[in-house]
């Protein structure tokens, strides 16, 4: 979305729920920012998990529709946009480790992006899910623009896409770290890359706030699954889900 259609306020109503929504959106992230501050930072109140549940209970509260909110917070995801570009700076500082490990990620790389959609379509065929569904869950593992995107184009089903990457992005950065601890993998980088294929911009922006390598190493792997995965999905999807 550009910034003119975000800016776009078609009418004196428009104005005010953008405002309203906008504003509600980030107070409660200001609120679950603070609470999973006051919590010792534990993993169960990142805000990113704490802040959705208040949106979604004030959004139940107002009776608002969900495409109505999201209509009246364009600019915020407008914004995600300079966000992500603003990762480069800690990618950067990294450059010379990252390209030790070229040939590594090189090889990590693929066997994520594969993993990440194999999983979400054998799981959702498991399930007996329609055709629509399986779709609609394969790019869980992408960051958001890309899944809505690819599943868009697919015919699938855009909020079932965008709540699937939620929820993967949220589970990730919440069970990353005691899953790559149980398996005694202590180097930042190799733990910053596969937080941020599995879980993508929730994941990273954990990352970052425990080590600038494993910050680094997460925003490279989040860039590089989007490309992957919309490389790798036409390709994969029909097999998997024939």
């Amino acid at each position: 979305m550009n910034l003119t259609a975000a800016l776009s306020l078609p009418s004196a109503h428009g104005a005010a729920l953008m405002a309203g929504c906008t504003g509600a959106t980030l107070l409660a992230y200001a609120v679950a920012l603070a609470a999973w501050r006051r919590g010792g930072l534990s993993p169960w109140l990142i805000p990113v998990l704490t802040g959705s549940a208040l949106v979604a209970l004030g959004l139940k509260f107002a009776g608002l529709p969900h495409a109505e909110y999201r209509e009246a917070t364009a600019l915020l995801r407008w914004l995600a946009g300079p966000a992500t570009v603003a990762l480069a700076v800690p990618l950067h500082a990294q450059r010379a480790r990252i390209r030790r490990l070229g040939p590594a990620l090189a090889v990590a790389l693929p066997a994520g992006a594969i993993a990440g959609i194999g999983s979400a379509v054998l799981l959702a065929r498991a399930l007996g899910l329609p055709a629509a569904l399986v779709q609609s869950l394969a790019p869980k593992s992408a960051t958001m623009p890309v899944a809505l995107a690819l599943v868009e184009a697919g015919g699938g089903i855009a909020p079932v896409a965008a709540a699937a990457v939620a929820l993967t992005g949220i589970a990730g950065a919440l069970l990353a770290r005691p899953l790559l601890d149980a398996l005694r993998l202590r180097d930042p980088a190799v733990r910053g890359f596969a937080t941020g294929m599995a879980a993508h911009a929730v994941g990273t922006a954990r990352a970052l706030r425990i080590d600038p390598v494993e910050g680094a190493t997460a925003a490279l792997a989040m860039g590089l699954n989007g490309l992957a995965t919309a490389l790798l999905l036409p390709l994969l999807l029909p097999p998997l889900a024939g």
